[in-house]
């Protein structure tokens, strides 16, 4: 004959486990509700700030954005690493870019001059960055993104090579068969 006691162990044993499975999802809950509220914040302290900023009058703006990052950088300010990249004018030079872009910008201008210019991957080796996919594709987007600013130029094939200077007028390449065609 079974026993009273030996009966009631089962069903207990199983809400024993039960309740440990629920536990544990409602710790993994918790943590992916912390990191969604950090991450509500952030974006209410954003929108908050934008909101600010746009009602801010235009003088008062003026007079709270500095001039080109090179002034900044003559008045001991130093741009900040991975920053945004500002479109390159004239009489700009590298040292107008974060030290981390300053970087690619100088490692592509000391590459081999034999015109094909250099790829991401071998930018990832110069700076002694491991040479896995996300950070030669990082390394790739602030690359491309210095290219779209006009520090850099990239070739179809994904290569970089330095800026060429603006010696034709503007939109003179683009032309089918080149400045000289008809």
């Amino acid at each position: 004959m079974v026993s009273v006691m030996g009966l009631l162990e089962k069903p207990e044993a199983s809400a024993r486990v039960r309740v440990e499975g629920l536990q544990a999802e409602a710790d993994r809950i918790l943590a992916e509700l912390g990191v969604a509220e950090a991450v509500l914040e952030r974006r209410v302290i954003a929108r908050a700030e934008l909101a600010e900023a746009l009602a801010t009058p235009a003088e008062q703006t003026d007079a709270l954005v500095p001039g080109p990052r090179e002034e900044t950088a003559a008045k001991g300010k130093v741009p900040v690493a991975w920053s945004i990249v500002l479109r390159h004018g004239e009489g700009m030079t590298a040292a107008a870019l974060a030290p981390d872009y300053r970087r690619i910008v100088e490692l592509v201008a000391s590459a081999p001059g034999d015109g094909e210019g250099i790829s991401a991957k071998q930018l990832a080796a110069r700076l002694e960055l491991p040479l896995v996919p996300a950070k030669i594709e990082g390394l790739r987007s602030r690359a491309r993104r210095l290219a779209e600013r006009g520090w850099l130029t990239v070739s179809p094939a994904g290569r970089f090579t330095p800026r060429q200077p603006a010696a034709t007028s503007p939109g003179a390449g683009d032309r089918p068969g080149g400045p000289d065609a008809g």
